[in-house]
C-alpha cells in the first residue's frame, strides 16, 4: 500500500465536508437550515481554510490539528470545525504512512499509538484557540496548562466525556464498527450520499449520545434525542424514497434549534466517515 498523494487527500477531505453539509441533519447546519449563529459558507470556508496544514505530509500530527485550527479562526471567527479536524487529522496522517499490507484502520492504531507529549501540547493549543465551552478540564489534564502526557493519554482521561476522546482511544469503533457498514448498505440502496449521510448522522446520534450536547445540557435531552432520531429513522427506512422525509426533518430540526439543541459530535463523526470511506477507497486503488 503506498502513500495517498496530497492532492488526492485534499481532494477526498473538502468532498467528505461538502457531502455533510449537503445532509440535512436536524439540529445541526446543512444546505437545508442553517443556525447556532453559523452559516453553511462559515463550514465551507473552513474546510478550504484546514486543507492545506491537514494534508500536508511534513507536519506531525499535533501540528496538523493546530494549523488547520489556526486558519479555520482566521477565515471564520468561530469554532467550526474543531472536531472534524481532531477526527480528520490522525485518519489522513494513516493514508499518508503508506505501510504495506495494512488496512486504513491499522494504520490509524499505528499513528493514534504513537502520539507524542509535543502532538498534545499543539492539541491544547488547537483547542484554546476554537474555544469550544466546557472542553478540556479535569483534575488529571486542563488544556490550559502544558500536558504532561501524550496526546493519546490526555484523550484517555477525557474518554468518558467526551465521544471524540473516545475515538481516539478505540481506534474510532464508532466510524469502521457501526457507520461505514451502514454506509454501504445504503449507497447500494438509495444511490444518494447525501442522503445516506442523512442516516448515517441519525442512526450515530440514535446511538451514541452527543456529547456537544450534553456538554451543554447534560442529559437533560438524551432521552427526546434518542426518541426523534428512532422516528426519522423508521421514517427513512419505512419510505420508498427518503425525501420523503424532509418534513419530518424540517419539524425536528426546528425544534432542536428553538431549545439550543446541536448535535455537533455527531455530525462530526459524520464527517469523519465520509472521509474514511474515501481514504479506503484510495488505499485500496493503490494496492499493486
Amino acid at each position: 500500500m503506498t502513500p495517498i498523494p496530497r492532492e488526492l487527500l485534499e481532494q477526498a477531505y473538502q468532498e467528505a465536508c461538502e457531502c455533510e453539509l449537503r445532509a440535512f441533519k436536524p439540529g445541526n447546519v446543512s444546505l437545508y437550515s442553517e443556525g447556532h449563529d453559523m452559516t453553511v459558507e462559515d463550514f465551507r470556508r473552513s474546510a478550504r481554510a484546514s486543507t492545506a496544514a491537514l494534508c500536508d505530509p511534513s507536519l506531525p500530527l499535533g501540528e496538523k490539528i493546530f494549523h488547520a485550527i489556526r486558519a479555520t479562526r482566521e477565515v471564520a471567527g468561530c469554532n467550526t470545525n474543531l472536531g472534524i479536524v481532531l477526527l480528520a487529522a490522525p485518519l489522513i496522517q494513516a493514508g499518508q504512512i503508506g505501510h504495506p499490507a495494512q488496512s486504513l484502520r491499522e494504520n490509524l492504531r499505528v499513528v493514534l499509538g504513537s502520539t507524542s507529549r509535543q502532538d498534545a501540547d499543539w492539541v491544547y493549543q488547537a483547542i484554546r484557540l476554537a474555544s469550544p465551552g466546557g472542553l478540556g478540564e479535569s483534575q488529571e489534564q486542563d488544556v490550559r496548562e502544558a500536558p504532561r502526557v501524550s496526546l493519546l493519554e490526555a484523550m484517555r482521561i477525557a474518554e468518558g466525556r467526551d465521544r471524540i476522546a473516545w475515538q481516539y482511544t478505540n481506534s474510532y469503533p464508532d466510524v469502521f464498527d457501526f457507520a461505514i457498514p451502514r454506509y454501504h448498505k445504503l449507497l447500494s440502496l438509495w444511490d444518494d450520499e447525501a442522503w445516506v449521510a442523512v442516516a448515517l448522522f441519525v442512526g450515530l446520534l440514535k446511538a451514541f449520545p452527543d456529547s456537544h450536547i450534553e456538554r451543554k445540557f447534560g442529559t437533560r435531552f438524551t432521552g427526546m434525542v434518542t426518541d426523534r432520531m428512532t422516528l426519522i429513522e423508521q421514517a427513512l427506512f419505512d419510505s420508498e424514497r427518503p425525501e420523503r422525509v424532509l418534513r419530518l426533518l424540517h419539524e425536528v430540526d426546528a425544534e432542536f434549534k428553538s431549545i439550543g439543541i446541536n448535535p455537533g459530535t455527531t455530525a462530526d463523526l459524520t464527517v469523519t466517515c465520509l472521509l474514511a470511506v474515501r481514504l479506503e477507497k484510495l488505499l485500496h486503488s493503490s494496492d499493486p
